[in-house]
């Protein structure tokens, strides 16, 4: 049923009850008696008062003869006034009875107006109760009629959104065509399918960026390893101190791009989801050997290992132990202080320069990607050493942190033990 036949029955519905309320509130009752009838009865009781106990009535009126000492001579039926007070209070007609030309007694002629009222509003009640209960169940059925054709698709359309806000545009939004959001539904889903596109186009462009990225970081740590090869037969070679300091400095240059290629490269790995670390066991003696090729410029002391098997990816822990060196030859430029310390879960190697660390508010944004700390301007570096670091460190079940120690920055690395994981 359509919202106009709702609409059609209630205005009919109302305008019945109206009218029955406009002829209750005026309706006259009329509580005049017809004086044909009256007269007839009184000439038919005057004609047979001499015997009253045979009279016939011989009109559609009720009434009550009386005697002129108030005896009841005759009643054509039950319930009628039997007095001239109660006659009077019943708004009844009392005419004389005559014979032989005096009055000799009274006819109290019954007044049924209000009884024919009591039925007639009776009636009305009945026809404006039930016309009450037809309008109850046509506002039930509408609401029902409401309900299904807008408050559910609403509540749908609040379900689709929430899934969108998710990123899920695989759902399609369920349309009723017949109803009247049918076209309005219609529209969101046409938006779904739209910023569904847009987002695989996004995905596809930024897969893309990161191949490149990582095909490039490829490419050129090629052509820098030969630089540097080149550069340590040249340095070996030379016949001067200078010249050799020369070589030296192209060898740090190298190592310092070939560094900032190996992050970029990680970097777009990671978003690829290729970059990860596959840990075993491994002889704490290995740890010696990352520390002292991370520790090319010589700037740290290599402290004592204690024995014991290591958990870990050795190329991932190099990458690790490279990136926090450089970083602070970068940054600091001064001697570094390694601490090594062992409990029952991790093997614990601290890294702490003479730099004077960091400020308070940059310290919490050091392990963000791409972010660099307030002291890094006239630095070059992308800001994804540590970023790498604590991703690595936490692929192979370990930890990175990072805080300000009481010479300079401090970067504190824990190495699972075997068996602990």
């Amino acid at each position: 049923m359509k919202k106009h036949h709702f609409l059609t029955a209630l205005l009919l519905i109302s305008a019945l009850e109206t009218a029955a309320l406009f002829f209750f509130a005026f309706h006259d009752t009329n509580d005049t008696q017809d004086s044909v009838l009256v007269n007839e009865a009184v000439q038919a009781v005057q004609a047979d008062w001499e015997n009253m106990k045979s009279h016939q009535n011989p009109t559609a009126l009720d009434y009550t003869v009386l005697g002129l000492d108030g005896s009841v001579l005759f009643k054509t039926t039950s319930g009628l006034s039997e007095s001239i007070n109660s006659a009077v209070i019943h708004r009844d007609t009392i005419l004389d009875i005559r014979a032989d030309g005096a009055v000799a007694g009274k006819i109290i002629i019954n007044n049924d107006s209000s009884q024919s009222f009591q039925s007639k509003k009776q009636n009305i009640c009945l026809l404006l109760s039930a016309a009450l209960f037809l309008q109850c169940g046509i506002c039930i059925i509408y609401t029902a009629h409401l309900d299904r054709t807008i408050v559910k698709p609403f509540e749908k359309l609040k379900g689709f959104a929430e899934r969108i806000a998710e990123g899920n545009f695989d759902i399609p939004l369920e349309m009723d065509r017949k109803n009247l959001f049918g076209a309005f539904t219609e529209s969101f889903d046409i938006m779904r399918s739209e910023l569904k596109k847009a987002r695989m186009a996004e995905a596809q462009a930024n897969a893309s960026k990161n191949e490149l990225v990582a095909r490039l970081s490829h490419d050129i740590k090629t052509p820098v390893a030969s630089i540097k090869a080149a550069s340590e037969v040249g340095a070996a070679l030379a016949d001067n101190e200078k010249t050799k300091n020369n070589y030296l400095q192209i060898i740090l240059k190298a190592d310092q791009i070939n560094t900032l290629i190996t992050n970029l490269f990680s970097a777009a790995l990671e978003e690829l989801q290729q970059l990860s670390a596959a840990p075993e066991d491994v002889d704490s003696k290995e740890l010696v050997t990352i520390l002292e090729n991370s520790n090319y410029l010589h700037l740290a002391k290599i402290p004592d290992i204690p024995d014991c098997i290591l958990y870990t990816d050795k190329l991932r822990l190099q990458q690790v132990f490279d990136n926090l060196f450089t970083n602070s030859h970068k940054y600091a430029g001064t001697e570094i202080n390694v601490s090594i310390s062992q409990d029952s879960r991790f093997l614990t190697a601290s890294i702490q320069d003479h730099g004077g660390g960091v400020s308070q508010e940059d310290l919490p944004r050091l392990k963000e990607r791409f972010w660099r700390g307030s002291n890094t301007k006239n630095v070059e570096g992308a800001g994804l050493g540590l970023y790498i670091s604590d991703y690595l460190m936490k692929e192979m079940k370990g930890g990175l942190t990072m805080e300000n120690g009481k010479n300079g920055l401090k970067a504190t690395v824990k190495i699972p033990l075997s068996g602990t994981i």
